[in-house]
Order: C-alpha cells, then sequence, then structure tokens
C-alpha cells in the first residue's frame, strides 16, 4: 500500500529548479557546465553524436521499477522511500526511469544507431538529512546504444576513464562488481579524494532482458549504462563540503557556482545542536525521519544542516516505568536525534533553533505525551 503525496507536496516538489538545466538558470550553473564537460568527453572518445533527453519527471511506476527489471518486493518501492503520486505514476526515484520509453522509440530504428543518450533531472526519493544528502538530487544517466555493433567490457571501463578525465583530472580511479537489475557486468565506480574510496558512479553493459522488453533484439542492439550523481560530482570537482551550497542565495557563494574552479569557503554561520527523544515506529530511519522533518520545515529546510539517529531502543528493552510515562504501545521505541540547525547566509537566535526544533518534534514524535512542548 502506497502513501501518495498531497497535491501541495508534489507542487512543492516540481517547482524546485533542475540546477542542471541551461534553461532554467540565469547563467549556466556549474552543474551544466561540469555535465557538458562529461558529455563532450564521451562523444570525443567514441566518435559518435550525443542526445539530451529532458522528460517529465512523472513516469510510470512500471517504467520506475518493472521495465527495469527491479523485483516485485524490492525495498525501493516502499513509499517510505520514494514518492507516489498515484498507483501507477509517481516522481522518478532514478533518471534510469525515462529509458524504457526511450528504448521504446528506437523499435523502428533499421539503420546502424550508435548515440550516446543523456538523461539529466532531478530525481526524488525521502533521505537522510547530512551535508551530502537532499530529498531532490540531481541525476543523469549516461546510455550509449548501439545497432549492428555491441560494446564490451573493455569499452565499458573505457567510459569510466573517460567520465572520471571529465569530473576529477588526474584521480586515481577503481571499479568494484556491483548488480543491478538493467544491467550485467556491473560496477561500482569509485574515485580517491583526499586518500579516501567515494562512489562516484554506477554503470554495466545493458542487459538483455530490458532491450527485449522494449521490443529490441539484443543480438542486434547493445548498449554501455552509466548513472551519474550530479550533485556529488561537482562538490568532489569544486571542493563543496556541505551540498545545501549549490542552491545558496548568499552572493558570495553564487558568484563561485558559474564555473569549475575550486570553491572558496566563505565565513560560515555558527551550527546550533538541539537533541530529541522521540517516540516513533520501531523500523523508523534517517531516511523517513529525515523527509519528515525537512517536509516539516518546508522553506526553512534548509537551515536543518544533519539530522543524527544517536540511539534507538524497542518499547520492550526500556523500564516499564518509562514505557508508562512515555505512553508507548508495542512496535514503538524511543529514538535520540540530534538535530544540527545551521542556516547558510546569517546566525539564527537561540529561539529560532528552538522554534525549528520543535517543528521538527512535533513531526516525528509519534507518542501521545509531548514531553518537550507543552
Amino acid at each position: 500500500m502506497h502513501t501518495h503525496l498531497s497535491l501541495a507536496e508534489l507542487n512543492a516538489a516540481l517547482a524546485l529548479p533542475d540546477l542542471s538545466d541551461p534553461a532554467v538558470t540565469a547563467q549556466p550553473h556549474a552543474m551544466t557546465l561540469l555535465l557538458d564537460d562529461v558529455v563532450a568527453a564521451l562523444t570525443a572518445r567514441w566518435h559518435i553524436p550525443s542526445r539530451t533527453h529532458r522528460l517529465s519527471p512523472l513516469v510510470a511506476t512500471r517504467d520506475n521499477y518493472d521495465r527495469l527489471g527491479y523485483r516485485a518486493d524490492d525495498i525501493t518501492r516502499d513509499s517510505r522511500y520514494s514518492r507516489h503520486v498515484s498507483p501507477t505514476v509517481m516522481l522518478r526515484s532514478h533518471t534510469t526511469a525515462g529509458i524504457p520509453a526511450l528504448l521504446d522509440s528506437l523499435r523502428g530504428e533499421q539503420d546502424r544507431h550508435d548515440v550516446l543518450h543523456v538523461l539529466p533531472g532531478l530525481v526524488y526519493r525521502r533521505d537522510a538529512v547530512d551535508r551530502t544528502h537532499v530529498g531532490a538530487p540531481h541525476q543523469v544517466d549516461l546510455w550509449r546504444l548501439q545497432a549492428r555493433g555491441l560494446p564490451d567490457e573493455r569499452e565499458l571501463q573505457s567510459m569510466m576513464a573517460a567520465v572520471v578525465d571529465a569530473v576529477l583530472p588526474g584521480a586515481r580511479w577503481r571499479a568494484t562488481p556491483s548488480t543491478h537489475s538493467y544491467t550485467t557486468a556491473g560496477a561500482q565506480l569509485d574515485v580517491s579524494v583526499g586518500g579516501q574510496w567515494l562512489e562516484l558512479a554506477e554503470c554495466g553493459l545493458v542487459a538483455a532482458s530490458v532491450l527485449r522488453g522494449a521490443g529490441l533484439d539484443p543480438r542486434r542492439w547493445g548498449g554501455l549504462a552509466l548513472g551519474l550523481g550530479l550533485d556529488r560530482a561537482l562538490m568532489l570537482r569544486k571542493g563543496i563540503d556541505d551540498i545545501r551550497l549549490l542552491r545558496s542565495t548568499d552572493p558570495r557563494v553564487q558568484a563561485q557556482l558559474h564555473d569549475l574552479e575550486p570553491y572558496r569557503p566563505v565565513s560560515a554561520m555558527p551550527p546550533m545542536r538541539r537533541d530529541l527523544s522521540l517516540v516513533c515506529a520501531a523500523d523508523a530511519d534517517p531516511e523517513t525521519l529525515g523527509d519528515a522533518a525537512r517536509t516539516a520545515l518546508g522553506p526553512e529546510a534548509d537551515a536543518l544542516a544533519s539530522l543524527d539517529v544517536l540511539e534507538v531502543t524497542p518499547r520492550d528493552a526500556l523500564p516499564a516505568a518509562a514505557v508508562r510515562r512515555l505512553g508507548m504501545a508495542p512496535g514503538q521505541a524511543n529514538v535520540l536525534v540530534r538535530l544540527t540547525l545551521q542556516s547558510l547566509d546569517r546566525t539564527l537566535t537561540a529561539a529560532e533553533a528552538n522554534a525549528l526544533r520543535n517543528r521538527v518534534y512535533v513531526a516525528l514524535h509519534e507518542g501521545p505525551v509531548a514531553e518537550l512542548i507543552a
């Protein structure tokens, strides 16, 4: 059973500007420039054309999951982690959701086909709140689709090398095996940054089952598929440590988001921390709690730098007196949460931080006894 978005929630999601689209920004955003570099690197390496497809974020649930090979019981289908609009329509959880319709459009192709198909845009998830995650990140799917010429794993290695050179010139990288429902020979592409391996992309050879599902003969058609998180890629390229800066309205920050030069930190506003003791469902996790907190704060959600779950104590592990005091029901837990509140453009007052804390508490606390707020 899916929980569907309200009209207000849907409109708020659709109103969020796509920074990778040059048509929605007065000046090209650094994200657009980085995407252009990646596409240029791949088309130059293969000497092929590219086609960019900017598709509606509203997709058939079947295209987002079933036609890409996801299982019926896959956890990603749960409305705790995805955003469903109706029983058959959702806000895409990855830009790969546009691939089935793209493959359908190639069904009548009789000539030789060798094109890099580029599908960028926002994707919509219920995610944790921290300095590297938001609920609507930018992503791009890069699919080289070929008829009468089937790529192999050597071409996949070449693709990964070109992407790394475009995003982080000269960086060390590695590929480790990774399973995806719509690829074979799947790999996770990691780059070394500051002595640490960080995930940059996921990729593989296009699975024959996905091609067959669109009426394309896998003996004639093949391809390479790579999914890249554009927010992460841009943050690594410019040395930005807080994803909220990509949408900052601070002129000192905005002026640095129209090129790919290293980011020069501006004076940071001091963080303020608030701890909450909540009664929640025992299966509550940082993703669902983070999404609920963002929703509760609405336009002021940018002031929430992180939400960390410090401890989860199931009802049965608590003293009887605590269970009675909190009014806890079976299946609930006492969850200790730490909020880090930090505006990007001004210092929050203690009263403002407390007001934000209170709104999060009301949204997340499921017990009958509100200990924080009278």
